[in-house]
C-alpha cells in the first residue's frame, strides 16, 4: 500500500494519478462498519480493474475545531490505522491534513480537489459523510459537486444488536471495560503497541516480572484495571495479564496510566523491543492493597483466572 500525504493546495496532477475507487471517512477503529465501506471500495476496484484507495484525515477534526482541544486519543493511531488498511488490501492511502484552510474550503472546491483531481471514478461514503465548510456538502449534495467526474456508492449504516456501529459506541465499551463487545465490533482484538522500558521492577521482586510498554499519548486506552491479553512478539504470541493503571499499592503521585504486562512463562529480556499487546477481558479494577504479601495473593488469583479464561476460550 501506497500513503501519500496530502494538504490544501496538494501538487499532484490528475493525469499522472491511476484511476481509482476510494473509500472516504476518518474511520476511527476500522470497525466493521468502516470495512464494509472500504470492502465495497475494494471490491469494485478489483472488478473494474482500477486501484483501491481511502482517503482519510488527520489530525481528527475536533483538534482543529473545537476550542480547548489540543489532541485527540484514537481507538486506532494513524501508524495503526494503516496497518489495518493495509490488510484490507488498499492500494493507496491519502492521508489528508486537516487544518484550517480544509475546514474553510466550500463543499464544490473540496470535491474538485480531493477527488476529481485525485483522478477518483468512484467514490463510497457511508450515509452520513460530510464535507465542505460546516460540513454544508453530504450524500444528498454530492451528485452535483461530481459534476459528472465520478460515480458514488453510499454505504448504510451497519448494526449489531439493533445498534449502529460506530466508532463512539466503541470508545463506550472501552470506557466500561466490555473489550470482549467492543472487539466483536472491531472485527478483531483491540490492540496497542509500545516498546520496552525499564521499570522499577517491583513486579520481578515480588515474583511477578512485567514489562512496562511505553504507549503512545495517541493511543485510546481502556478502563483502568486488570486485564487478560495476548502479547505479539517476533511472529510469536503468548498469553499474558496486563496492569493498566497507577500501581496504587506502591506509588501515590502517579499522573498518567502505565501498562505493565506479565507474559505467562516467558523470561527473557525484553527491553528496548516492540510489543503489541491484545486486549481480551477486563478481569477487575485496580485495587491499592495494605501490604505487598496481599498484591502478590491477589495476582495468584488472578493468573489462575486469566490462564483459565485462555484454556475455555
Amino acid at each position: 500500500m501506497r500513503t501519500i500525504r496530502l494538504t490544501y493546495p496538494h501538487t499532484l496532477l490528475m493525469d499522472e494519478l491511476p484511476e481509482t475507487v476510494a473509500a472516504i471517512g476518518f474511520f476511527d477503529g476500522v470497525h466493521k462498519g468502516h470495512q464494509q465501506l472500504i470492502n465495497t471500495a475494494v471490491n469494485k476496484a478489483r472488478d473494474d480493474q482500477m486501484e483501491s484507495a481511502v482517503i482519510t484525515f488527520h489530525p481528527h477534526p475536533s483538534v482543529v475545531l473545537k476550542k480547548g482541544v489540543q489532541y485527540v486519543q484514537y481507538i486506532t493511531p494513524l501508524r495503526e490505522k494503516q496497518k489495518v488498511l493495509q490488510q484490507l488490501g488498499v492500494d493507496r492511502l491519502y492521508i489528508i491534513t486537516f487544518d484550517k484552510d480544509l475546514s474553510s474550503l466550500e463543499p464544490q472546491t473540496f470535491v474538485e480537489h480531493f477527488i476529481i483531481n485525485l483522478n477518483i471514478k468512484h467514490l463510497v461514503a457511508g450515509f452520513d459523510f460530510s464535507y465542505g465548510h460546516k460540513g454544508l456538502g453530504n450524500v444528498q449534495t454530492l451528485g452535483d459537486h461530481a459534476k459528472g467526474m465520478f460515480d458514488y456508492t453510499v454505504v448504510e449504516k451497519v448494526r449489531s444488536d439493533d445498534q449502529k456501529i460506530s466508532s463512539t459506541r466503541i470508545r463506550e465499551l472501552m470506557k466500561s471495560g466490555n473489550i470482549k463487545e467492543a472487539n466483536n465490533l472491531l472485527g478483531r482484538p483491540l490492540i496497542v503497541r509500545g516498546v520496552v522500558e525499564e521499570g522499577e521492577k517491583r513486579g520481578r521482586a515480588i515474583g511477578y516480572p512485567t514489562a512496562n510498554i511505553k504507549v503512545s499519548q495517541d493511543a485510546l486506552l481502556p478502563r483502568i484495571g486488570v486485564y487478560a491479553v495476548k502479547v505479539l512478539f517476533k511472529n510469536e504470541v503468548y498469553e499474558g495479564m496486563a496492569s493498566l493503571g497507577y500501581n496504587p499499592t506502591f506509588t501515590s503521585d502517579r499522573e498518567t496510566p502505565i501498562v505493565e504486562v506479565n507474559i505467562f512463562d516467558y523470561n527473557n529480556d525484553l527491553y528496548g523491543e516492540e510489543l503489541v499487546v491484545e486486549w481480551h477481558k477486563y478481569i477487575r479494577d485496580e485495587v491499592k492493597f495494605e501490604s505487598a504479601e496481599k498484591l502478590v495473593e491477589q495476582i495468584d488469583q488472578d493468573e489462575k483466572d486469566i490462564r483459565n479464561y485462555f484454556y475455555r476460550s
